[in-house]
C-alpha cells in the first residue's frame, strides 16, 4: 500500500509539474522574443534568448514608448482601483455577513444580477456621464467606479461565511470595540486570503484594462502601457517584431512580481483555532 501511495503521489507531482511547465512557455516565450530580431522571430518558435535587446530597446525608444510614464500611469489607476475595490467590497461582504436588516437578500440579488451585465453595455452611458461631469483625460473615471465591485463582493461575501462567526464580534464589542474597530483589526486580517485573491485578480484586470482608458483619455502623457503598446506602429516595409515583444514583456513584469507579493498571503485554514467551542 505504501508503495502503491508513492506511485500515485509521483504520479500526481509530474502531472502538477507538466502542468506548471505548460503554463510558464508562454511567457518565456515572449520574454525570449523580446531579445531576438525580427527575422528571427519570423524563421521559428525559439526558447533560447537572442542578442538583440539593445536594439530592440532602441527601436522602442525611437517610436516613442515612453516607458516609464506609461508605468507611473499604470501604477497609479491599478494601485487605487485594487485598494478602493478590495476595502469597500470587503466592508460590504461583512455587512451583509455580519448584520441582519430588511431588504438584505434584495440587496444581495442586486448584487448577482449586476454579475451578469457585461460592462460593455454601459460604456456609451458611462462615457456621455464622465462628459457632462468634465472628466475627459482623468483618472478618476478609471479609479472610482472600482468601489462597486460586485464580483469581489460576491467573492468575500462567499469567503467570509467559512470563516466568520459571531462569537468574535461579541467578544471585541464586550470590550469596548466599536462596529469600525470591529472590522479594521479582526476581520480584515482574518480576510487576508480572500483579500490578497481578490486584489491579484483587481490589479490584473486593471492593468490589462485597453477599452475604457483608450475611450476617455485622448492626452498621450497620460496613456496606459497596454495604450502604449498598442501605439507601436509597424513601418512600410519593416515589423519590429521584436520590439513589440519587449513592449509585451514590460508589461507583464509588474503582474508577475504583484502575484510573487500576494500569493504568499494565499493560505488556508487561517482562523482554525480561532475560536473554542
Amino acid at each position: 500500500m505504501i508503495a502503491v501511495d508513492k506511485s500515485k503521489r509521483l504520479l500526481i507531482y509530474v502531472f502538477l509539474g507538466i502542468l506548471t511547465l505548460l503554463s510558464l512557455i508562454p511567457f518565456w516565450v515572449v520574454l525570449v522574443n523580446s531579445t531576438r530580431s525580427a527575422e528571427q522571430i519570423q524563421q521559428g518558435l525559439s526558447l533560447v534568448p537572442g542578442t538583440n535587446l539593445a536594439y530592440n530597446w532602441e527601436v522602442l525608444m525611437n517610436k516613442g514608448f515612453d516607458v516609464f510614464g506609461g508605468f507611473k500611469n499604470s501604477l497609479i489607476i491599478s494601485t487605487c482601483s485594487t485598494v478602493l475595490n478590495v476595502y469597500f467590497s470587503a466592508l460590504a461582504a461583512y455587512g451583509i455577513i455580519a448584520y441582519h436588516f430588511r431588504g438584505k437578500r434584495i440587496f444581495f440579488a442586486i448584487i448577482l444580477a449586476l454579475l451578469m451585465i457585461p460592462t460593455q453595455i454601459s460604456m456609451i452611458g458611462f462615457y456621455q456621464f464622465v462628459s457632462k461631469l468634465g472628466l475627459l483625460n482623468n483618472f478618476i473615471p478609471l479609479i472610482l467606479p472600482s468601489i462597486a465591485a460586485p464580483s469581489t463582493v460576491f467573492f468575500l461575501k462567499q469567503y467570509l461565511e467559512t470563516i466568520y462567526h459571531p462569537d468574535l464580534a461579541d467578544s471585541a464589542r464586550l470590550d469596548g470595540a466599536g462596529e469600525i474597530a470591529i472590522f479594521h483589526r479582526i476581520m480584515l486580517p482574518l480576510m487576508k486570503p480572500g483579500l490578497a485573491t481578490m486584489a491579484i485578480f483587481s490589479f490584473v484586470t486593471s492593468w490589462n484594462n485597453f477599452l475604457m482608458p483608450l475611450i476617455l483619455i485622448n492626452d498621450t502623457e497620460k496613456f496606459t502601457l497596454p495604450m502604449l503598446i498598442q501605439l507601436l506602429k509597424t513601418d512600410v516595409y519593416r515589423t519590429e517584431f521584436g520590439s513589440m515583444y519587449l513592449g509585451i514583456s514590460l508589461s507583464i513584469i509588474p503582474l508577475i512580481l504583484i502575484y510573487l507579493f500576494l500569493s504568499k498571503y494565499i493560505i488556508s485554514g487561517v482562523t482554525a483555532g480561532g475560536i473554542k467551542e
